[in-house]
């Protein structure tokens, strides 16, 4: 979700404000959560080996569609949890007692369905609802860890000062479970990670009053003495040393890691602070970009999967995950191009994001081992049919139901969900949920796609000292300053002080567009940016450049170099006549490389890919938004340079292809998404066990 926290309390207002959500006591539906969060597992205490939840793995449109598991049996997201519709931010966990063989899920607050109300029509708040399963297919509501909102007399803590309760995070050790959890609105003022303990993992649960992690300030960021969002617990253990640590927060202060007690009730900046030698704790991820925290041991790396960009937006939510990785717990962790996730141009690694299908939201995750030792992947999504709950009293809160899918490790290391297709919607193989049974699923890698033949006549070098003549601006405000030149081979576009769906009491200006006619059919445009803006440093609200599909300036999805308070980014936007919502890609550079991708998926919508590059070589592949924007005369390439006044965008080419076909060599001439070595690995399988890999896809419909 990346944050509205200052966002709000400042005056700058542009379309990328729209990266961030909005801040705690801003929320729009404050009666229950509502904001992504996440968990993180893999914990052995000094005193006491932890069982853990989750072990270090192995590991759309046009996506392979799995046959059934060894039985026959399948599931589909999302994965139906009997009446219950909503389980955000799950946690998940094998009984650990000897004969309990169920699998148990815990869900951030809100209720089970949408006819779950009081007398008065509005939502029951589930304070952290429970499910069990027997296959991880068929799931029980088994009641709740803090109580409802509707309990008479009130069950809910008392020191809570809401029904809200987040982000749950299931661990055992000390032959005890421990159920960590945020309370964001607390009596003390600001939010802290609290933890109930019990013997069974659905209760009776001993509430413990003393936070673990307590309300705090934000370190190096955000506006002095305003409360941090101390969201999102994550234990995770050193192997080594055998200590263990609490991560957590949020987009309003960054992500952090402190030194859990061996009791597991308190953490400790001081002893933190001691064995690390850092002041004033662990710093694990700079502001305003990631939540939701998890991490697992894999392969003698630590891998810190993080959510980011806004979790609740309805059918324009592109809530995503990405990773970093250390072989020290505390960091500091580095994407797969080594960019750090302290860095102000911040460094991730995607493994899931929007693939086109029914499905947005893909975050906030948890992660668990079948019995066949197959990693598996969960995390709450959105239908974009069916984004939201509505009580009859003007609330409309997301709906976030339960996804699972495998989770795949490339031979070079990182993880990708289903081989990098993302999140399934439709019939799959199952896990192994019991011991003695086998895995259905045969991991796939997804390819990029790749440049066919350039359209010269649409492509510009910028070698010239004016515009070609197939580009025309668009001005939404002709009042608005608009200074460019060409020359030396590149287009040079002055930042304008406007913006294409300019938001917030007083609005800047609209912004101008440089465009240019799209080819009939699937294509690839793709340019390389020069932004002038320093790699740290706070604030250059919100400054950017980069490529448009162009509708109008109500309908296009952008490609952008952003500045984000403290943090550059790459924003992946689509601006439709429901409102704006934002995704991330990979990290910018001194020069950033960005590249849309146009195809047409098999029930005719158009979808569009991001990749970005640091170097032109190595892209990173990112979501895809769909849309309605047509081609040629009716949707245009376009180019921006806007946000704010002050700095310039150095334009060194546009480049458009037709798209290749699949398998096929491009021969376009130009840099190509590189593929993975996890994507080698599977083309060589692909190679060596041609027949039966085809067989399968072909059964599999891909």
């Amino acid at each position: 979700m990346i944050t509205e926290s200052r966002a709000r309390r400042d005056a700058a207002d542009t379309d990328a404000r729209a990266t961030r959500g909005p801040s705690p006591t801003q929320r729009p539906w404050s009666t229950w959560h509502t904001w992504s969060r996440l968990v993180a597992f893999a914990l052995i205490l000094t005193l006491a080996p932890l069982a853990a939840p989750v072990h270090a793995a192995r590991a759309a449109a046009g996506t392979p569609a799995a046959g059934g598991g060894a039985s026959g049996v399948t599931y589909t997201n999302p994965i139906a949890l009997n009446a219950t519709e909503d389980c955000p931010d799950p946690s998940i966990i094998h009984g650990q007692t000897p004969g309990d063989t169920d699998w148990y899920v815990y869900c951030t607050s809100g209720p089970l369905n949408k006819n779950d109300r009081d007398s008065k029509g509005n939502f029951v708040l589930h304070r952290i609802k429970m499910l069990s399963s027997h296959d991880l297919v068929t799931w029980t509501y088994r009641g709740d860890v803090l109580g409802k909102s509707t309990d008479n007399p009130s069950t809910r803590p008392p020191w809570l000062a809401s029904d809200n309760t987040w982000a749950p995070d299931i661990r055992y050790f000390n032959s005890t479970y421990y159920l960590y959890y945020t309370g964001p609105d607390t009596t003390a003022g600001g939010s802290g990670i609290f933890v109930v303990t019990g013997t069974t993992p659905l209760g009776p649960w001993h509430e413990v009053s003393t936070p673990v992690v307590e309300p705090e300030v934000p370190p190096h960021c955000c506006d002095t003495g305003a409360p941090r969002w101390t969201f999102d617990s994550a234990l995770v253990t050193d192997d080594s040393a055998h200590k263990t640590y609490i991560f957590y927060g949020s987009f309003y202060g960054g992500l952090s890691a402190r030194l859990l007690s061996a009791d597991g009730l308190t953490s400790s900046i001081s002893e933190t602070q001691v064995l690390t030698g850092r002041t004033p704790l662990a710093d694990i991820a700079i502001a305003n970009r990631y939540e939701g925290a998890y991490v697992v041991k894999h392969g003698g790396y630590y891998y810190l999967f993080a959510s980011a960009t806004n979790c609740c937006n309805g059918a324009l939510t592109s809530y995503g995950v990405f990773a970093g990785r250390s072989q020290d717990v505390l960091g500091p962790y580095v994407d797969r191009e080594g960019n750090s996730f302290l860095s102000g141009r911040v460094g991730g690694t995607p493994v899931v994001l929007p693939n086109g299908n029914s499905l947005v939201g893909i975050g906030h995750n948890a992660i668990f081992t079948d019995a066949a030792g197959q990693d598996w992947y969960i995390s709450h999504a959105i239908q974009r049919a069916n984004p939201t709950f509505t009580d009859g009293n003007g609330s409309t809160p997301p709906r976030r139901p339960l996804v699972m899918d495998p989770l795949d490790w490339g031979a070079d290391g990182w993880p990708v969900v289903r081989g990098g297709f993302g999140a399934s919607d439709t019939p799959q193989p199952p896990p192994a949920a019991q011991a003695g049974q086998a895995s259905g699923y045969t991991p796939v890698f997804a390819q990029p796609e790749q440049p066919g033949p350039q359209i010269g006549a649409l492509s510009d070098e910028f070698n010239g000292t004016s515009l070609g003549s197939q580009w025309t601006w668009v001005r939404g405000d002709p009042t608005v300053p608009l200074t460019y030149t060409v020359g030396g081979g590149s287009l040079n576009i002055d930042t304008q002080p406007a913006d294409l769906q300019p938001q917030g009491p007083t609005p800047p200006p609209i912004a101008s567009v440089l465009t240019e006619p799209t080819p009939a059919g699937d294509y690839i445009v793709d340019t390389k940016v020069h932004l002038n803006l320093a790699p740290e440093g706070c604030c250059q609200n919100y400054v950017q450049a980069g490529l448009v599909i162009y509708g109008d300036d109500s309908h296009y999805v952008k490609l952008v170099h952003v500045s984000i308070f403290e943090t550059r980014q790459t924003e992946f936007g689509k601006h439709d006549s429901t409102g704006y919502g934002n995704g991330v890609v990979g990290t910018p550079g001194d020069d950033t490389y960005l590249r849309i991708v146009k195809t047409t998926g098999s029930n005719g919508e158009e979808l569009y890919r991001a990749y970005t590059s640091q170097d032109g070589t190595h892209f990173v592949r990112g979501g895809i938004w769909t849309h309605a924007l047509g081609s040629g005369s009716t949707a245009k390439i376009g180019l921006v340079s806007m946000g704010g006044s002050g700095y310039r965008a150095n334009f060194d080419y546009v480049h458009v292809y037709t798209l290749a076909p699949a398998g096929g060599d491009g021969g376009g001439g130009a840099a190509t998404p590189e593929l993975g070595s996890g994507e080698l690995l599977a083309t060589g399988l692909l190679s060596i066990a041609g027949v039966l890999l085809y067989r399968r896809r072909r059964r599999r419909g891909e």
